[in-house]
């Protein structure tokens, strides 16, 4: 194989393993100069620069195309694409709003709307894992969490797939993705408006009473807050559940284990083996010299934390997907002062969605053919994936 990589080359959203060890072991900082970017694919390195946000910024944002890259990215990606001060303010105030306590409390509701998806389908005996429950599922919960009436949920998670896939081997967004961020701009400044004039017990109205001392979230900066629930909310657990489902569905005997009850296990080596957020985007503030190679201030560098958990430096036989594996080393919720704010949400949609499953489900098997692929530059995941089930 060549020595090369691109986050747009669909070969490397089909298997980009291959690439990342190659990466590893003869190029650990990787130029690519007709896609402009440094990239980092040791765990270490990943790790360090993750750790590090004096030196690698987010200010930028995490995506590589031109929409999503520069300073206007806070608007796609709120705290997200902010340093301190900026990130702590923002952080601080959103949470706030977003607390344990809400998060726990939603759990029996949860399990409600996962039974609700899955009696249908199960009783069918076959569905599309991603069209039909990984999508739906994640998108009712942050709705039921941020407020969104059910008619509108829908809508929203369309609009969501719009803005993060496309088909076509693109280095930019595409006028359908331009109007469907308009879009959920527009919807959630409605909502944001409505709430104002009569809260009720969600997180839009939390985050609209979200106060240090006088300190307040804006109306813009709540909007920015609900635009990145959809990528970070949404889009993320989908991938991970279908992630998940496809590793089991390809490894009989791990597959077995986890239906026998190792759950969380089976959710800490899918994130580890195969995680839906394959990269983050950085920008240099300073020059940095690494492995003998010097990275010039000013520069975009993507970290490559789908490469950092296959480092066979850090897990023993990477490649492999074993339940019994220690995944503490993870980097799949990132490290340091962007850690995802989400994890306990998204883990506990996990939870509840593979053991609604499980406790219906004795076994599954995926239609390999039929199955497809998104496309994405830092999101790796199903589009679709055909399913048969044998109910218990």
């Amino acid at each position: 194989m060549q020595l090369r990589y691109s986050p747009y080359d669909f070969d490397v959203h089909n298997d980009p393993y291959p690439y990342y060890a190659r990466l590893r072991e003869q190029a650990p900082v990787f130029r690519n100069d007709t896609d402009d970017f440094w990239a980092l694919s040791r765990h270490a390195d990943v790790r360090a620069a993750l750790r590090d946000s004096s030196t690698f910024s987010s200010r930028n944002g995490l995506r590589l195309e031109p929409a999503f890259w520069g300073p206007q990215a806070e608007q796609f990606f709120s705290f997200v694409a902010m340093d301190p001060p900026k990130h702590t303010r923002m952080r601080g105030l959103v949470t706030r709003a977003f607390t344990a306590h809400r998060v726990q409390a939603l759990e029996p509701r949860l399990h409600e709307m996962a039974r609700a998806l899955l009696a249908p389908l199960v009783e069918a005996g076959s569905f599309d894992l991603m069209t039909d429950f990984a999508g739906p599922f994640p998108t009712d919960v942050i709705s039921e969490l941020v407020g969104v009436p059910e008619a509108d949920r829908g809508m929203i998670r369309t609009l969501g797939m719009e803005i993060m896939y496309s088909d076509e081997e693109s280095t930019d967004l595409r006028p359908e993705a331009v109007q469907a961020i308009g879009a959920l701009i527009g919807y959630y400044s409605e909502l944001t408006a409505e709430r104002h004039k009569q809260r009720r017990d969600d997180l839009l109205s939390a985050l609209l009473d979200a106060a240090d001392g006088d300190d307040r979230l804006t109306p813009e900066e709540i909007v920015g807050v609900l635009i990145l629930l959809v990528g970070a909310g949404i889009e993320t657990a989908m991938l991970t559940l279908g992630n998940a489902w496809n590793a089991a569905a390809q490894h009989p005997d791990q597959r077995r284990a986890a239906f026998g009850g190792r759950i969380e296990d089976w959710i800490g080596e899918s994130m580890r083996f195969d995680p839906a957020s394959q990269t983050q985007l950085r920008t240099t503030t300073e020059e940095v010299r690494l492995h003998g190679v010097t990275i010039p201030a000013g520069q975009r560098v993507m970290l490559i934390s789908g490469s950092a958990n296959r480092d066979p430096e850090v897990f023993e036989n990477p490649d492999t997907f074993d339940l019994d594996r220690d995944t503490s080393a993870s980097l799949s919720f990132g490290s340091g002062r962007h850690h995802c704010l989400g994890a306990n949400l998204g883990l506990l949609e996990l939870r509840v969605a593979l053991r609604e499953i499980v406790d219906v489900v004795a076994d599954y098997e995926v239609d390999t053919a039929g199955s497809k692929r998104i496309h994405s530059s830092n999101n790796r995941g199903f589009a679709s994936l055909p399913t048969r089930v044998t109910t218990r």
